[in-house]
């Protein structure tokens, strides 16, 4: 069992909270931490695709009324939203008896879903958190090249070897497309959005290109953003804004986007060891993504992340805006001897900075300049923990 950092707040939610989301793509650990943090609680688990866990709910206030004094775990809620208009009253009674916390463990595979129906009708009764693939801190300390290239899953990345990595992820891909999507009432046919998630894959790490995504699909503008939504709503793509606040530049506008997890972007390009990967042009990007991935796990809560990017050429890979402590820059490098760009130079005169790190692929941390440091992953992300 490897420990996940998520755990220490998930318990503290619990205890403060009516209800806890917890959110995260299917096969991250959510159940099992749930399951985990119930050993220690009285509580009752309820599995939402089982039919007779489904049966137990047919009268479903008089059954949680009948569990107040339980933790209720519910995983995969989304599969019954109508629940949610019934545990606004439990809370609500609950509470009139004096249990304003520790009721609720709502487990969910897409934010989208819930999000919608917890705005609806439990505003102020619930806490989100979200749970993703392994990152860099909760992996052994030589790991990093096994994280990048079988990714964050815990059955990839703990596989017996890289066939059988590649194998799950292979499978966990088709049955995304195949059965899950399906689940979250999308009509989109499986091979058109394998077509999409692939391209995301080769472009990983690069500017959003509608118009070109959409002409590749066959599809108008409006439906490629919609099967681009799904992908992001699922949890499994992330758009990465740009840097918005006026800086008297011409600033990018279009978001970068990564496939969140690097196993699944070589998964979805067919490479199956490291010296697959590291033989691909998708090699930078990948690293890159895993590296925001890491990153974004590792920051303080309420950290905002976006890129900087000017039509002149100025570049900042991640800046990140950590609460009360101004603006860090994050170039992002793979190499052992990272070199600053002219471009970043540039950037940070734009923006002033408290901060300057570059990210790499080694372990060792020194000055690039008396701004500028050159930093392994997992101490950056020590770094960002510790802010």
């Amino acid at each position: 069992m490897i420990p996940r950092h998520i755990r220490v707040r998930l318990i503290e939610a619990i205890d403060t909270s009516p209800a806890v989301a917890l959110f995260g793509p299917r096969q991250v650990g959510k159940t099992t931490l749930a399951h985990e943090i119930a050993d220690g609680r009285p509580s009752i688990y309820l599995d939402l695709e089982s039919t007779a866990d489904r049966a137990r709910l047919a009268h479903p206030q008089a059954y949680l009324d009948a569990h107040e004094d339980e933790l209720v775990i519910l995983d995969e809620v989304h599969r019954a939203p109508e629940l949610f208009r019934e545990l606004r009253g439990v809370i609500d009674r609950g509470r009139r008896r004096g249990r304003a916390a520790g009721r609720f463990l709502l487990l969910g595979s897409a934010s989208v879903d819930l999000l919608k129906q917890s705005g609806e009708t439990l505003a102020g009764r619930i806490t989100y958190l979200e749970l993703g693939p392994f990152d860099v801190l909760e992996t052994p300390g030589g790991a990093i090249d096994t994280l990048w290239s079988r990714g964050g899953f815990p059955v990839s990345f703990l596989a017996a070897g890289d066939a059988a990595s590649a194998r799950w992820r292979r499978d966990f891909i088709r049955t995304y497309l195949e059965r899950d999507v399906p689940q979250f009432g999308s009509p989109i046919p499986a091979e058109t959005l394998r077509r999409l998630w692939t391209m995301l894959a080769h472009n990983q790490g690069e500017l959003l290109n509608s118009a070109k995504l959409a002409r590749a699909l066959a599809v108008d503008g409006k439906t490629m953003a919609r099967y681009l939504d799904l992908l992001v709503d699922l949890l499994l793509v992330r758009r990465l804004p740009p840097w918005h606040r006026n800086v008297g530049k011409r600033l990018v506008k279009s978001p970068k986007v990564y496939v969140r997890d690097s196993g699944l972007v070589h998964a979805l390009l067919g490479l199956a060891t490291l010296e697959d990967v590291l033989g691909h042009p998708v090699a930078g990007g990948s690293w890159e993504g895993m590296v925001v991935e890491s990153l974004l796990a590792a920051a303080p809560e309420g950290t905002a992340a976006s890129f900087y990017r000017t039509a002149a050429g100025a570049e900042i890979d991640l800046v990140l805006a950590p609460p009360g402590q101004g603006l860090w820059a994050i170039e992002i490098k793979r190499g052992a001897a990272p070199r600053l760009d002219r471009g970043f130079h540039h950037a940070c005169a734009d923006l002033g900075p408290t901060r300057r790190f570059v990210v790499y692929n080694g372990i060792e941390r020194f000055p690039l300049n008396p701004e500028t440091e050159a930093v392994g992953l997992r101490e950056m992300a020590e770094i960002l923990k510790r802010n």
